[in-house]
């Protein structure tokens, strides 16, 4: 199989990284047998193609109280998807690390589920969709709460090399993509004009006077 240079490189440079860190996960699955499958499967599923991500990010834009979330959270995504799907994985497009059927990674991957992607691998677009909606949560929450935001962050990530769809430096390429994605929407988020967070979108038109009849 012919890969680019890029995808070469990495292949090089972090495979001894990328097999050790995936048979340490994967302790999980000889401790549980199947247990932590359907559960990181779920995780998963709330950052394929950034769906639910968006649809929270544009609920808590809905509401005054929670907009300055929404709306970094949706900056974030915007930022990380364009750097992450547009750019990277085009560039780079490093195969999957199931691919390679010889490699020990295919032999977890035939244990877990057999999940395949359509896309390239480098970086883990879940990885980035949760670190870009996630960092702003931590950044601008309140902290006694905000925390678990970037714990569902490092989940998804574990949850993509327990799922052998990454390699462990896809992730942490998310990681790094989704965390700048993510810090540059909070700087966005508050060179906003206030009026933006003052707008009430669910105003009851009810409450608005009645335009005048013509006779």
């Amino acid at each position: 199989m012919e890969i680019n240079a890029a995808a070469a490189w990495l292949n090089s440079t972090f495979g001894n990284l990328d097999v050790s860190v995936a048979l340490a996960v994967h302790k999980l699955y000889d401790m549980a047998g199947g247990f932590f499958t359907p559960f990181f499967e779920v995780i998963s599923f709330f950052g394929k193609g950034g769906i639910c991500l968006i649809f929270l990010s544009l609920a808590l834009v809905f509401f005054k109280k929670t907009r300055r979330f929404g709306t970094a959270m949706c900056i974030g995504l915007a930022i990380g998807a364009l750097i992450t799907n547009c750019c990277l994985k085009i560039v780079i497009a490093r195969p999957r690390p199931y691919v390679d059927q010889n490699g020990i990674l295919y032999q977890l991957w035939l244990l877990v589920g057999q999940n395949v992607e359509s896309d390239k691998s480098f970086p883990s677009g879940h990885t980035t969709a949760a670190f870009a909606s996630m960092v702003p949560l931590f950044i601008l929450g309140n902290k006694r709460w905000s925390w678990t935001a970037l714990l569902f962050a490092f989940t998804m990530g574990v949850a993509r090399i327990y799922l052998v769809v990454h390699y462990t430096s896809d992730v942490i390429g998310g990681l790094i993509v989704g965390t700048f994605a993510g810090i540059i929407a909070v700087i966005v988020a508050k060179k906003l004009p206030q009026k933006w967070y003052e707008l009430d979108f669910y105003k009851s038109r009810s409450s608005q006077p009645p335009d005048s009849l013509s006779d």
